[in-house]
This record gives C-alpha cells, structure tokens and sequence, in this order.
C-alpha cells in the first residue's frame, strides 16, 4: 500500500502558468507521486490491473487528489492514494507491505523512516536496516545527489548504470493506465496495448 500525502496550496499551481496543466506538467500521480510509482514496480513486481479514480480540489486542469485499487501479477492487491490538499504541510510519503512471513513499512515525509520491520526468520542485516532512518523537512529526501552521479560516471565509462529507460517505461505505462482508468472509469490490463 503506498501513501503520498502531500500540500500544494493554490499558489504552488499559480506560481507559473505551465503548473498544473496536462500539456506541461501532470498531476499528483505524474508529477509528484511518480517515483513512488517507480518503488511498487521495483518492489512488488508487474501490475495485472488497476482501477483508479481521481479528483481535482484545486484550480488546475489536472487530478490533485486519487485512490488505484492495484492487482500484481502474483496475486498480491494493493492500493495507492495520492493528494495534494493536506494542510498545512506534507504529512506522509510511505509504502507498506505485508506478507505471510513478514511486515515493511517505510513511512515519514518521503520514505526516509523505517517505521517496521518485521520477518518470521532474522537476518543479520535487520538491525542496520531499522537504524537506517534520516531526518528530512524535504519531500526530495537525498536520492537526487547519487543518481546524479551514477549518470556522470556513466557518462565516463565509470559505472553501469543503476536504471534504465525500460524502467521508466514500466512507471510510465502504469501512470497511463491510471489516467485511462479514471477517465473511463474502468478496470485496466496491463500491459497497455498502446
């Protein structure tokens, strides 16, 4: 299950006409919630359907606020909810899953607290991992720095890259069908047969 609560007040959008349109910017699952998006495929694994619903509080073209109902190819189900419109500050940013031998969540303002962690079996790295939290006032977190790099000492001939756009196409295709859902207002296959 996978949280992003966040605030975009009036004035984030009005601060340039670009923001919060559909041809320039996206709403909050494109624009704000994508690399959480990024994190369920990274995680769980390949989608089977969704079905989503969206609505837009603001005044913007795009969606600020939706809830997807996810199906996993495994069997595993899920849900997102995404919004822009908590006040006064962004209260969570967090992904959790259960399982049968074991509980994750990590939670705080953008996954930066492990809040659980809980396995039938130890392993000798559940300490460090439940130490691993940070403090952050940024829903950015300090993810941005590393990637960077790992793009320059590609660039170099230096490293292999981390991710690549196969990746990114997966996150995309997923946001698609979530915008398709909402708008069609019905359960969508995946993948698209775009």
């Amino acid at each position: 299950h996978l949280n992003v609560f966040w605030t975009r007040p009036q004035e984030y959008y009005d601060r340039a006409a670009w923001s919060g349109t559909w041809h320039m910017d996206g709403g909050a699952f494109m624009n704000q919630a994508t690399h959480y998006v990024d994190l369920l495929h990274w995680l769980v694994g390949p989608i089977e359907t969704i079905h989503a619903m969206t609505s837009t509080h603001r005044d913007i073209e795009v969606e600020d606020t939706g809830v997807v109902n996810i199906k996993w190819r495994n069997g595993a189900l899920g849900s997102m909810a995404v919004t822009m419109c908590t006040y006064p500050n962004n209260l969570e940013g967090s992904i959790t899953i259960f399982g049968e031998k074991g509980t994750v969540r990590v939670g705080g303002v953008a996954v930066n607290e492990i809040q659980e962690w809980n396995f039938a079996e130890s392993k000798d790295y559940d300490q460090q991992i439940e130490q691993a939290n940070y403090q952050t006032t940024s829903v950015y977190g300090f993810g941005h720095p590393p990637y960077f790099k790992n793009v320059a000492d590609v660039l170099r001939g230096e490293a292999e890259p981390e991710t690549d756009g196969r990746e990114g196409l997966k996150s995309l295709e997923l946001l698609i069908s979530i915008y398709r859902s909402a708008r069609d207002h019905k359960e969508i296959g995946l993948p698209l047969n775009l």
